[in-house]
């Protein structure tokens, strides 16, 4: 058995047994080696930046990894925005990328980088296989290292993966989440009896269904205010939950979110910084007269640390959580109101929402909170482009549920050619793309940081008119049906039409 065989089988037998590529010459072994192990499914991307993007997805709605195929230094360089995106959002995920031979390492070929230093700044765990007797092990480890999240780079020379002599590894257990210690539960709960104003912040594992509805419950039993990061990585919605509001984005109404807050309560997420530096506005929203507690740290259990502390502070608690309720279809100009309108109006039960609105979501949250259950993903690290790769994930490992992806413009045509897998491999994803023909969002920044400029050539790097973007044409380019709305009604229309038929659909909903 060769390095490549071996390595397959092993990543199988862990549980991990989707891989994402765009393979080059150093990695045909690997693409070899994948019709000896049919278990494994591959799904051919475009660019670099899809295959990480669309394994964050696939990891934040399965919980466990999926693998990446990547080509070289080059290669992992292409998929590091998207790679970013997921170890802000702690997803557990898996990249293989190809290095040349070790004996033609020396010669500096073309191709050569030093591709362990570019892993480094986004993983938790890197190895080089330096044998074929050796890949599967490391293989196995990956996996067991990124159990509670992160990213594992696993190196793998063309020589250990077409060298003979490899034997399948058997899974490494993974470390479980540690428990929160009773002094920190303590020291929370004489936070929350001390009557001072406190918010309890949340993010990660408690976003899920059970985690909201325990922090709900710690609320409602001592008085404490919910608020969530502003951008979850996963997060579950709808009926039945609490109508849980999170922190703003812009820093005067984050800093004004928070304003009076004695102690701050960390559960699952990290204490709230601005995305960046403003001219006069401190670094973060949270008051400076404020204490922050550590309840749980992201990868520690959070949910059970809610628990336990809602019986320690509110036993007989009922938390508060939303009725349902959907809004009335709007008619007439589509702005991005009646938009996140139509999608709250026509929301179906189990979606995934994948959302990369940007500026043009005013309204999504507010207006689809308490619709049907469905799931929300995020940009957690802000790196634009991850849209459309994540719907692609979240579309293979939840492949009978639909999902919805509410696509900026702009940062669609980082990775426009993830339409082409949604075409290949049928994925059941309506894009919404918010054309409003512009980078909106840094005209808002040139303000905020003090560098506004009514000049032409400034106004001009934010226009994406002249030509103007046809993603109905780039859309069905790549064998996804695609249509224009110019109003709410043009795009309810459109939007039930695609929820109705399986496979991919576009939507170019221009805005006014």
């Amino acid at each position: 058995m060769n390095g490549a065989q071996a390595l397959i089988r092993t990543l199988v037998d862990a549980g991990v047994d989707v891989c994402f590529a765009n393979p080059g010459t150093s990695e045909m072994h690997f693409v070899a080696a994948l019709d000896d192990v049919p278990e494994m499914r591959a799904v051919l991307t475009l660019f670099e930046g899809v295959a990480t993007g669309a394994a964050d997805g696939y990891a934040r709605m399965t919980g466990r990894p999926a693998a990446t195929l990547l080509h070289l230094g080059p290669g992992l360089g292409n998929g590091l925005a998207n790679l970013h995106n997921a170890r802000r959002g702690k997803a557990p995920l898996l990249n293989v990328v190809g290095d040349h031979g070790r004996s033609h390492k020396r010669l500096d070929a073309p191709l050569e980088s030093d591709i362990d230093a570019l892993a480094g700044t986004v993983s938790r765990w890197v190895r080089r296989s330096l044998s074929p007797a050796d890949v599967a092990a490391d293989a196995a480890e990956a996996v067991a290292a990124i159990s509670t999240g992160g990213i594992a780079t696993l190196v793998l020379p063309a020589d250990v993966s077409w060298g003979d002599g490899a034997e399948v590894a058997s899974p490494v257990p993974g470390r479980p989440r540690p428990r929160v210690a009773s002094p920190v539960l303590e020291d929370v709960a004489k936070a929350l009896r001390s009557g001072e104003p406190t918010v309890l912040f949340v993010g990660g594992d408690v976003m899920t269904a059970d985690g909201q509805l325990a922090a709900a419950q710690v609320a409602a039993g001592t008085g404490a205010r919910l608020v969530a990061e502003t951008f979850p990585a996963r997060s579950a919605r709808g009926a039945g939950l609490p109508d849980l509001h999170r922190l703003p984005y812009p820093p005067e109404m984050a800093m004004a979110a928070l304003a009076g807050t004695k102690h701050l309560v960390l559960a699952g997420a990290t204490a709230p910084v601005h995305f960046f530096a403003y001219p006069d506005t401190p670094g973060t929203p949270v008051p400076e007269d404020c204490t922050v507690h550590v309840l749980s740290e992201p990868g520690e259990d959070g949910v059970a640390a809610l628990r336990e502390l809602a019986e320690l502070v509110a036993p007989d608690a009922t938390p508060e959580v939303a009725e349902f309720e959907q809004p009335e279809l709007p008619i007439g100009p589509l702005t991005p109101r009646t938009m996140a309108a139509v999608v709250g109006a026509l929301l179906p039960e189990g979606a995934i929402v994948v959302d990369e609105a940007l500026t043009s979501g005013v309204g999504l949250t507010e207006l689809t909170s308490a619709g049907p259950r469905h799931d929300w993903l995020s940009l957690t690290g802000g790196a634009i482009g991850d849209g459309l790769p994540m719907a692609l994930g979240a579309a293979v490992a939840c492949p009978d549920r639909p999902v919805i992806g509410i696509q900026a413009d702009g940062s669609a045509m980082y990775t426009i050619s993830a339409l082409w897998s949604y075409a290949r491999e049928q994925a059941d994803i309506t894009t919404i793309v918010c054309d409003n023909a512009s980078y909106a969002i840094l005209e808002h920044e040139l303000e905020k940081v003090g560098a506004s400029s009514d000049g032409e050539r400034a106004r001009k790097l934010f226009d994406l008119g002249g030509p103007a973007l046809d993603f109905v044409s780039l859309a069905q380019g790549m064998g996804v049906p695609a249509t224009r709305a110019t109003t709410a009604e043009e795009l309810a229309d459109q939007l039930r039409t695609a929820l109705a038929e399986p496979g991919p659909h576009l939507i170019d909903a221009v805005l006014r």
